[in-house]
Formats: C-alpha cells, sequence, structure tokens
C-alpha cells in the first residue's frame, strides 16, 4: 500500500509564527533607518504622532462601522460587509496603537475607508478559499480529504407528495 504525498499548506499558525518572527526584525531596521536619517528624538517624536493620529482614526472608523452595523440590523439585511469592516478597523487599529513604522502602513491601509475595501476584498478571498478547502462537499474536507462514498448504495425508488 502507497502513502500519498503530503501536501504543504500555507497554514494560518505556520504564517503567525513567521510573522512573529520576522516582523519585530523589520521593525527595528526602519526605526534604526529612520533614526539615522531624522534623528533619535524626531523619530520617537513621529511615532508618538502617529499612535495618537492613529487613536483618533480609529475611534472615527470605528464609530463609523459600529454605525454601519447598526443600521445594517435595523433595516434586517446581513451585515457580512459591516462585519468584515469592524474586524479590519479593530486590527488596523492594534496594528497602528503598536509601535513601529511597518504596522502602521498596514493598519492605515486597514482602517482608511478610502483604502480598507481592497483588505475586504483579500479578507473575503482568504475566507473563501479557506472556506471551500474545508468544506467535503465543495472540494476540500478535513485535511483535504472527501468523505467517504457509499460504493454499492441501493437506490430507492420515490415519489415527492406536496400536501
Amino acid at each position: 500500500m502507497t502513502v500519498p504525498p503530503r501536501r504543504y499548506s500555507l497554514r494560518p499558525t505556520r504564517v503567525v509564527a513567521v510573522l512573529l518572527l520576522v516582523v519585530p526584525i523589520l521593525e527595528v531596521m526602519a526605526l534604526v533607518g529612520v533614526g539615522q536619517l531624522i534623528g533619535g528624538w524626531p523619530t520617537f517624536f513621529l511615532l508618538v504622532a502617529i499612535s495618537i493620529l492613529g487613536a483618533w482614526l480609529i475611534r472615527l472608523e470605528g464609530s463609523r462601522a459600529w454605525a454601519a452595523l447598526v443600521q445594517a440590523l435595523r433595516s434586517g439585511r446581513m451585515p457580512a460587509r459591516e462585519l468584515a469592516d469592524g474586524m479590519l478597523v479593530l486590527i488596523g487599529g492594534t496594528l497602528l496603537l503598536t509601535p513601529g513604522f511597518l504596522t502602521d502602513l498596514v493598519g492605515f491601509a486597514l482602517v482608511l475607508p478610502m483604502t480598507r475595501p481592497v483588505a475586504r476584498r483579500l479578507l473575503e478571498t482568504v475566507i473563501t478559499k479557506r472556506l471551500i478547502a474545508q468544506s467535503p462537499y465543495l472540494g476540500g474536507g478535513i485535511a483535504g480529504r472527501r468523505p467517504p462514498r457509499d460504493p454499492g448504495g441501493d437506490v430507492v425508488e420515490g415519489e415527492i407528495v406536496d400536501e
């Protein structure tokens, strides 16, 4: 009996582990580079100013996302877009409050209303691919396995009666 070759996929835990190792190194490199370019104190004050701007922007966009969510619920429609926006503002806000220039760039991209639709589409694509990969009926299944099929199942003839 041969064992099928194992497929390696990009798992979220692996991505997070790599990001936790790589991002701090890149942030320190960026901070040192900016510090050498404009000086230590200006770099510090720039980080503080960006954090204050980020906190103000989070409050503004977070309240807008919340109002849109409440409006969608009141109108009786599914608030998928509003929930995605709220999640992106939350993640972007966390990145904006984290000290560093690279996390601030990603945070602004997730929080600003003109760049958030791009992030939302990317999020939708990732979630859709993940759901399809894990669905036994859409080609994936758990760990890429398809659900077992009944090799010799009986077919029962019948008629649907609507009463």
